[in-house]
């Protein structure tokens, strides 16, 4: 590919690529036939700055992590591809921080000799990543809630955040699916089953895109399936894996979702680096999905074909490979496509062409942006009323986070806590604010690094909510232990406050980090699934009280519960739930709200039954042929609450009865059918899932996976009629040649409450011929729920 000057004419007086009424494409090439090769370079860089606390400028940071100096004159003089982080590196005034990044747009502007301002990209995965704005629920808590058009709502109010503060690229969502539970990034995985990645995940890139943020996909691809769960370590997967679990999601997020650009995964898939890999960036990508946006590098990834996995001999050789396979920008900062790249070029090792490749992409998307206007201000939408956390976006966090919470178990039904109850409230997180958030939110990612600065926002923890929540109770605190501190000196405390107590609620689980610095998160991998230090001490300590004891678990991943789940009262599961975490945790121990998620993944019954998700082939489930049982405490899409429900009337289209079996077309639909009735005094919802059960295939096959689900929201004495149209797509899969097939043969469709409880199973036959399905194929079922018997007033929240 190359470009020529000269191909598009000026237009009244103007170049052509400063005209709004061509197409980006246009405007691209017209710009980049212009352009010397050091500025078409800079074009496809970022660099790392941080705002300045008084709104006077940025200042480089590639110093702190790279260890090269960078002068910002010099790094501007020939324009910038891209900004990286002015908000998500330090704590700096919203206002302050929109006001120095204009300013340090103006200056890139006045620098370079076509005037273009760099494009901007933040954190955005629990919430815009910026001191005082709204930190939401972690992606696990997402995936719980089962809920997309919550995610795309929350989305776009993320998206709104950012754009009114000059931010143009969003650095989310993660569409990993998670497949071993140790590894620390798991919290910002949604879920272990690929069907709800993809659906949850498009709908977080709808919001994100419909606000006018690009949305970048991450980790492209198998990150998440590391040995061992070990960050970065190597990859160990067959291409039918990638093929049917890792690259699903991405290409919903594509086609459905509408995003704009995707981020290349660290970690080397059976011997290839993403980074390098042509095949996966270029020839999957692009030339069979479509894609026309832009790659762009997970931070220093280029220079890690050196550095890290040694198929690089040398930076320019780093860049070369990279620039080859399909990466167009290099982040956070300016390093392996800079000088090294330049020099590679001038002396023919590189084809100038896969430069200008890369650079037509992101002129193309700055027009799309309208960076390339010749009007542009570089003045914040947001002004001087900037606000990151109003209080629209608060509620928005607390539905999220009441949508996520989910009750394992009670059995004794000590839950809701009785009004005016003696507690007992201990565990090293029952007081503490910051449990509620996740790695990327910025508290935990930025602002333990300066503790001198307020967290920013309100953050209230379970015992401040509770005492909001049970006014008439008596509750006594009692720490008890830390999260990671072996020190067992306030078990002591604990025992005693619980057995004074009508009932104990103890609360443990995770604290959020950065590389080793905490029990999840980036860089915080884990041996085993048994709860962090000496938690499971404190626990077993205050069960043997004989008090009624209610678990809470505060996590980032899920942990084997198999010990407690018989001496528990109550368990409830929150995965990092956000700044109104709190506020959910306590209205569910109440009884404000009746808990409605449903586990986005498996709860392990033992710590050392890994990996292990629920899509497994049948020997990968319980058999005779080994001592070690694999099965799950808690299964896949499992959750309870205090709405009744009962199911009925399940069918096919055509008033197939269970037990009978209807005929589904290998290129055809098929629709499913159940009702629905909420019998309790509580207003609540129930999750409806459908799941795809195959046995017998050309290659083993997940004994069940998702392929369908509903939210049904129901008032008491409300029924409501659930039906989904599944497309025969949804049953390909990769077949022994390679290829996606759908094939003839007996199917069972389950709408299930989870994906051990099965309410019924309706068998079919497919019909027709072995069919082949590409990329076209459709991605999804559709659901429609309608309420066709209204109920009296609702009691409770739903």
């Amino acid at each position: 590919m190359s470009v020529q000057a000269g191909d598009q004419p000026a237009s009244e007086g103007r170049p052509a690529w400063r005209d709004p009424r061509r197409s980006p494409a246009e405007r691209a090439a017209d710009l980049a036939a212009r352009m010397t090769i050091e500025e078409k370079l800079a074009q496809l860089v970022g660099v790392w700055v941080g705002a300045d606390a008084s709104g006077g400028g940025v200042a480089p940071h590639q110093s702190d992590l790279a260890g090269e100096t960078v002068e910002w004159a010099e790094v501007i003089r020939h324009g910038l591809g891209q900004l990286t982080r002015p908000f998500g590196t330090a704590p700096v005034e919203p206002v302050a921080g929109a006001l120095s990044l204009a300013r340090s747009q103006a200056e890139i502007v006045a620098a370079s000799r076509f005037a273009i301002p760099a494009l901007v990209h933040e954190e955005c995965l629990a919430g815009f990543a910026a001191w005082r704005a709204t930190v939401y629920p972690v992606p696990l808590s997402w995936g719980a809630s089962f809920d997309p058009q919550l995610i795309e709502e929350m989305a776009g109010r993320i998206g709104a955040s950012m754009r009114a503060a000059g931010v143009h690229q969003g650095l989310a969502p993660v569409l990993d699916v998670a497949r071993d539970h140790r590894w620390g990034r798991t919290e910002e995985t949604i879920s272990e089953d690929p069907y709800l990645v993809a659906t949850i995940g498009a709908s977080y890139v709808r919001g994100l895109e419909d606000a006018g943020v690009v949305a970048t996909l991450k980790h492209f691809a198998g990150y998440s399936a590391s040995r061992a769960g070990r960050n970065l370590a190597p990859v160990s997967m067959g291409a039918r894996e990638l093929a049917d679990v890792v690259l699903p999601p991405f290409e919903a997020a594509l086609r459905l979702g509408g995003a704009r650009s995707v981020m290349h995964s660290y970690a080397d898939v059976d011997g290839v680096p993403p980074a390098a890999d042509p095949r996966l960036l270029t020839d999957l990508l692009r030339d069979r999905w479509g894609f026309e946006g832009t790659v762009v590098a997970d931070y220093f990834g280029v220079r890690f074909l050196e550095t890290l996995h040694g198929v690089a001999e040398s930076a320019g050789r780093a860049a070369a490979l990279a620039l080859a396979a399909g990466v167009d920008v290099e982040l956070p900062t300016v390093d392996t496509f800079g000088a090294p790249l330049l020099a590679a070029v001038h002396a023919g090792e590189v084809d100038e062409a896969l430069v200008d490749r890369a650079l037509l992409r992101v002129l193309r998307q700055k027009a799309e942006l309208g960076l390339l206007d010749e009007g542009w201000s570089a003045e914040p939408t947001g002004g001087p009323d900037l606000v990151l956390d109003d209080a629209g976006s608060r509620d928005l966090a607390l539905r999220l986070a009441r949508e996520s919470v989910v009750l394992l178990s009670n059995p004794r039904a000590v839950l809701p806590l009785a009004p005016g109850a003696r507690i007992a409230l201990v565990g090293p997180l029952a007081d503490d604010p910051m449990a509620m958030l996740g790695c990327y939110s910025f508290p935990a990612h930025v602002g333990t690094q300066h503790p001198e600065v307020p967290i920013g926002i309100d953050i209230p923890s379970v015992r401040a909510a509770l005492d909001v929540a049970a006014p008439g109770a008596t509750i006594v605190h009692a720490r008890g232990c830390d999260v990671t501190d072996p020190d067992r000196s306030g078990i002591a405390e604990a025992v005693a406050a619980a057995r004074a107590a009508q009932v104990c609620v103890v609360v443990v689980g995770d604290r959020a980090g950065l590389f080793g610095r905490g029990t999840s998160g980036e860089g915080c991998d884990a041996t085993d699934l048994t709860l962090p230090g000496v938690q499971a001490d404190l626990l077993r300590a205050v069960l043997a009280t004989g008090t009624p004891v209610v678990v809470v678990l505060l996590t980032g991943r899920p942990y084997a519960l198999g010990e407690y789940v018989d001496d528990a009262a109550a368990i409830v599961q929150a995965f990092f739930p956000g700044q109104r975490g709190g506020q959910a945790v306590a209205e569910v121990l109440t009884g404000a709200v009746s808990p409605s998620g449903r586990l986005p993944v498996s709860v392990p019954r033992d710590p050392g039954g890994q990996p292990g998700t629920y899509l497994s082939a049948p020997l990968g489930l319980r058999s005779g042929v080994s001592n070690v049982d694999p099965t799950p405490a808690f299964p896949f899409g499992h959750g309870l609450g205090y709405a009744q429900f009962t199911w009925e009337d399940a069918q096919l289209q055509g008033g197939s009865p269970e037990g009978g079996t209807g005929t589904w077309a290998v290129d055809g639909d098929v629709r499913v059918e159940v009702t629905v009735r909420n019998t309790g005094a509580v207003a609540g919802a129930d999750v409806v899932q459908l799941y795809l059960h195959d046995p017998v295939a050309q290659v083993t096959r997940p004994v069940v996976r998702l392929v369908g689900y509903a939210r049904v929201a129901l008032d008491p004495g409300e029924r409501a009629r659930v039906r989904f149209t599944v497309p025969a797509d949804l049953a390909a899969f990769t077949g022994v040649g390679g290829g996606m097939v759908v094939e003839p043969g007996e199917v069972e469709l389950r709408i299930s409450r989870s994906s051990a409880d099965v309410h019924a199973a309706l068998r079919l036959r497919m019909v027709g011929a072995l069919r082949a399905v590409g990329h076209d194929r459709q991605l999804v079922s559709a659901a429609e729920v309608t309420v066709v018997d209204r109920g009296p007033a609702a009691v409770g929240v739903a």
